[in-house]
């Protein structure tokens, strides 16, 4: 059973949310079309809009007093996001920003987002769910970039990518992680830099505990999943 706080019963929120499914919001709803380095929003600016994302990634953070940028999340096709603005959160305390070429978001005022809510209850309950979880995989988050180092670090958000991404592979026996994450975005969500994760990762290879490509990678050693 996939238990990720991302992952909601195999269902895809954008294929439930989006307005385009229901024929009372398609002819005033469009769907916005980003750059990379493109910013949906910055902080501060009106928390009003939720957003889907239909392609494309995008990268969700903050930047401390020092000017430095804190990477909270990097979400693919199918997670929405802005959602405390659900909460009634009039303001935005972070930044998101488009980290592909050509990404594509549907946005819902607050107004749509309630009204599809109340007219199914289901919608309304995994919204909130998601609310919450989102919340607590934060936490933790910020507890590992407190508390452990970079290796760590790494192997556990390989076993978040392994609730989501993973599968076990029938001919190796290897657990085997396929992954819509650049290094610079793995670097960012850990809260390293990126030669340092780099070395990490060729050291895990070359004790034969991880196989790596660009959008591959494989626990040789499957005692090294859900480490702690």
């Amino acid at each position: 059973m996939k238990s990720s706080i991302w992952y909601f019963d195999d269902v895809n929120l954008f294929k439930i949310l989006c307005p385009h499914k229901y024929p009372a919001y398609t002819k005033d709803h469009n769907l916005d079309v980003y750059r990379k380095s493109d910013y949906i929003y910055f902080e501060e600016d009106n928390a009003n809009k939720i957003y889907l994302i239909d392609s494309g990634k995008v990268k969700i953070g903050y930047y401390t007093e020092e000017g430095d940028e804190i990477v909270k999340a990097i979400l693919t096709k199918g997670e929405i996001f802005g959602e405390k603005a659900i909460l009634g959160v009039d303001k935005r305390n972070e930044f998101a920003q488009s980290i592909d070429n050509n990404t594509s978001i549907c946005p819902v005022s607050k107004d749509t987002m309630y009204s599809l809510m109340r007219d199914n209850v289901s919608v309304s309950f995994k919204i909130y769910k998601f609310i919450g979880l989102r919340m607590k995989k934060l936490e933790r988050r910020l507890q590992l970039l407190l508390f452990k180092d970079v290796r760590t670090r790494f192997l556990e958000f390989l076993n978040e990518l392994c609730e989501e991404y993973g599968y076990d592979c029938e001919q190796t026996g290897d657990k085997v992680i396929i992954h819509p994450y650049t290094q610079k975005d793995i670097a960012s969500l850990i809260g390293t830099s990126r030669p340092t994760l780099n070395s990490v990762m060729n050291e895990l290879k070359e004790a034969r505990e991880i196989s790596f490509n660009r959008k591959e990678i494989r626990f040789l050693n499957k005692s090294f999943v859900n480490v702690s």
